[in-house]
């Protein structure tokens, strides 16, 4: 990494930690009413909580508004599980479409396990996409609110690909790069592009089964 960019990670903070705390300000009545709606609509707490990869591969626990039923598999990503729709909540569905149930990682970004921007963090058993990260130091830096990957096809991105997108992100990150990527997630939330619910392969293939 470039001397211009380590100090850019400096700035970078700075600005996480101003900015997460406005948003936690600016926020707060959504955070509110968010949930109260998920506490009166389904069984469970309100906030799911899940361990997660950091900087340098050190574990946090990362925060999100809890979308699905508390019966659903535990650590697996989402786009894995078979039948996924069938785990997500009403009041989920809407939140995961408008991207809603990510608000509470400004917690995260405040408190240094995450940036606003970098590469989405791993699950603590994604071994195949942490070692891919790895050839690439993606994993040298903060895990991020969004990312590069995150604009560039999301969960619709075979892992190689992904952890290429995340280590071209480490390599070139910069304050406009940061804005490019913010702004452009912005576009992508209200196009709900890139976002896979379940394993979209299986259940095509247990279809074609049940049709013969």
């Amino acid at each position: 990494m470039e001397k211009k960019n380590k100090f850019y990670l400096y700035i970078k903070r700075l600005f996480d930690i101003i900015l997460s705390f406005l948003g936690l300000i600016i926020l707060s009545p959504f955070f509110v009413i968010i949930a109260l709606l998920i506490k009166f609509t389904s069984k469970g707490p309100v906030l799911f909580k899940q361990k997660r990869i950091g900087k340098n591969k050190k574990y946090f626990t990362i925060y999100k508004f809890r979308t699905m039923r508390i019966d659903t598999p535990k650590d697996m990503p989402t786009h894995m599980l078979n039948n996924a729709e069938s785990y997500i909540t009403k009041v989920g569905a809407f939140l995961r479409k408008t991207s809603l149930d990510e608000l509470p990682q400004i917690i995260n970004i405040l408190k240094g396990d995450m940036s606003i921007v970098g590469p989405r963090p791993a699950l603590w058993n994604q071994d195949d996409l942490i070692n891919e990260r790895d050839k690439y130091k993606a994993n040298d830096i903060r895990p991020g609110l969004t990312g590069l990957a995150q604009i560039s096809g999301r969960d619709e991105l075979e892992i190689p690909v992904k952890a290429q997108l995340d280590g071209e992100y480490a390599e070139k990150i910069s304050l406009w790069f940061d804005i490019k990527i913010f702004f452009k997630t912005i576009g992508k939330v209200f196009k709900h592009d890139g976002v896979v619910e379940g394993n979209k392969e299986n259940e095509e293939n247990e279809k074609s089964t049940c049709n013969r």
